[in-house]
């Protein structure tokens, strides 16, 4: 829905605004889109609501969801695209003695995802609590090849997510590029790499575009908020969404960028809005 057909829905019988509601954006799908539950935070709606509006605006994925949900996404023709692999954001692969529950949950995980098309398991570095990169980083190395092979038998990518620690996550590790390259140049694998999230990096080290280009070859998923806010994108932020859009689809990329903002601002209008901006 356009700013046009918003103003329109608004002076509209109720008869005439539903009919506005269900029309369905047509996208180039030059780049992939999914959506997170975020992006409807102060309505009302049920998942399966989320995912016809999602579907219904031009978004082919919906990221974060378990496996008991994946049919009410299959139903709008959505791709379950991250779904849970292993770790939280405290607790994850930097600690070895978390690596003998971790591995059994995400072999098991990337076995429902092979089995449902669903491309993508999320894993996380978990929080420093005083150890330094290096050891973190041999410690993630050392999880991961135990279970990389099994991610390639499968064809499932398992992505750590990049998270900032200078806002949302105090202490967590993974919140720097050099760690994830050095990471995934160790492991050597294609099915594994990471969930760039563009609104973490910005706050952390900035510079996405250049980013993005030196490391496009780690990154199998993106996320996107406006920053400052994690807010949906508008003249108040300080990210340029079609330009970083544009770049990602001149790269050749393959995978989603999925929208993970909380918007203060009607929640359909502004995901057509992002959806729009990306669609490039």
């Amino acid at each position: 829905m356009n700013r046009r057909e918003a103003v329109s829905l608004l002076a509209a019988t109720p008869a005439a605004a539903q009919t506005l509601m269900e029309q369905k954006s047509n996208r180039k799908g030059r780049l992939k889109q999914g959506v997170t539950r975020g992006c409807f935070r102060g309505t009302k709606f049920t998942l399966d609501d989320m995912a016809r509006h999602a579907a219904r605006l031009g978004a082919t994925g919906f990221d974060l969801i378990g496996e008991a949900d994946w049919p009410t996404l299959k139903k709008h023709g959505l791709v379950p695209t991250m779904a849970p692999g292993a770790g939280s954001i405290k607790d994850g692969l930097n600690r070895k003695e978390n690596h003998a529950a971790l591995e059994k949950t995400m072999r098991a995980n990337l076995d429902k995802a092979a089995a449902n098309g669903v491309p993508n398991v999320i894993t996380f570095s978990g929080n420093r609590a005083g150890m330094g990169d290096p050891e973190a980083i041999e410690n993630c190395v050392l999880f991961l090849n135990k279970v990389k092979a099994h991610a390639e038998d499968k064809g499932v990518t398992i992505c750590m997510e990049y998270l900032n620690s200078k806002v949302n996550h105090p202490d967590y590790q993974f919140d720097n590029i050099a760690f994830a390259a050095e990471m995934c140049k160790r492991v050597n694998s294609p099915r594994v790499k990471i969930l760039y999230d563009i609104y973490h990096a910005q706050i952390m080290e900035g510079d996405i575009i250049r980013t993005i280009r030196q490391h496009f070859g780690i990154m199998a998923h993106f996320h996107t908020a406006g920053n400052p806010g994690r807010h949906e994108f508008d003249e108040t932020q300080e990210l340029s969404y079609r330009g970083i859009a544009q770049a990602i689809v001149d790269l050749g990329f393959t995978g989603w960028l999925s929208h993970e903002y909380s918007p203060l601002k009607d929640a359909l209008t502004s995901l057509d809005t992002a959806l729009t901006i990306c669609d490039v």
